[in-house]
């Protein structure tokens, strides 16, 4: 596979840039030498590789959940900016 001038043309028309003749050549080898790297990937045997997502072994350490009783009112209501009617109240942010 090999992308074209026209290719990068294109592309270029869809993200609404204005490349010059020497921008696009030059895309063009680049896209071009990028392709040809990741085929050589093909030519290695995955075979019994195993997928993984990251290169390094990782786990989640997560604890147990566990109910817990919240915070009394009061001392929530304590640090907030205002309380009314047992909700606490701020400024708006949307008009």
């Amino acid at each position: 596979m090999s992308i074209s001038i026209k290719d990068v043309e294109h592309v270029a028309k869809l993200a609404r840039l204005e490349l010059k003749d020497e921008e696009k050549n030059q895309f063009t080898k680049q896209l071009n030498a990028i392709l040809q790297y990741a085929e050589k990937l093909n030519e290695l045997d995955t075979e019994n590789i195993e997928p993984t997502t990251h290169v390094l072994k990782l786990t989640n350490v997560m604890r147990e959940d566990e109910t817990r009783d919240s915070l009394p009112l009061e001392k929530v209501f304590h640090n907030a900016p205002e309380e009314d009617e047992g909700q606490i109240k701020v400024p708006a942010v949307l008009e």
